[in-house]
């Protein structure tokens, strides 16, 4: 068999385009809705009968007897001629149509411009909740800053940065009594000082190094980072 294209007599309808009227609803507006959610009741009555037009030689059923020049002064008298147009017992079926849809439609608008009125004052309320809770926020933020500086203040002294200030200037004086203590025994002449007062000096001296000793770990351990929870 041999193989025969298929042809189309018509070309395929192209996609709609973006915005068109059979594109989807997704950027429709949409109805105003209330606060709680809920869209406004729909007001639109059904659409009416359309009544024809009777054309321009219709006259009112109480006319219809009158003479030319009877309907002559009518028409030449638009008080007159306004009251017997709109008049329920004269009015053609057509107008009264047209002043029923009329009234409709302002009825909408009224009950549309009601659910909005509404909508705004709930809008106003929520606002203003919303700006009193928010002035409440930073007052209450303006509070907690001034907590935690105190806090802070007080805190201050136990801080990693001072305790290890406070070690580092304890390592220096220690050094530094040590220091003296020696150069007060070395400048000491040979029998100035009694067995009981060298011996006295020794344990000081002892005791004055031991504590060197101590602090100058302890930062040493610090430097290294062995000190859980101050690096």
């Amino acid at each position: 068999m041999s193989y025969t294209p298929v042809s189309s007599a018509t070309p395929p309808v192209p996609p709609p385009k973006p915005g068109s009227h059979e594109a989807s609803g997704v950027n429709t507006p949409a109805l105003p809705t209330a606060a709680d959610g809920r869209q406004p009741p729909a007001t639109h009555a059904p659409p009416r009968q359309q009544v024809p037009d009777p054309g321009e030689g219709w006259l009112p059923q109480i006319l219809q007897d009158k003479s030319k020049q009877d309907i002559a002064a009518i028409l030449a008298d638009q008080k007159l001629l306004n009251a017997l147009t709109n008049a329920p017992q004269t009015i053609h079926p057509s107008l009264s149509s047209s002043h029923e849809t009329l009234q409709q439609a302002l009825n909408d608008n009224i009950t549309l411009a009601n659910h909005v009125s509404q909508l705004s004052t709930q809008l106003s309320h929520q606002r203003a909740a919303t700006q009193a809770q928010l002035l409440s926020t930073h007052a209450l933020e303006r509070t907690w800053r001034a907590k935690e500086a105190e806090m802070d203040d007080a805190l201050a002294p136990f801080a990693p940065a001072r305790l290890y200030q406070q070690l580092s200037q304890g390592v220096n004086e220690q050094g530094q009594v040590c220091s003296a203590m020696e150069e007060s025994f070395l400048e000491s002449e040979d029998g100035e000082l009694a067995e009981r007062e060298v011996a006295d000096w020794v344990r000081r001296y002892r005791e004055a190094r031991v504590g060197f000793y101590l602090r100058s770990e302890r930062k040493e351990r610090w430097d290294e980072g062995r000190v859980g929870g101050w690096r």
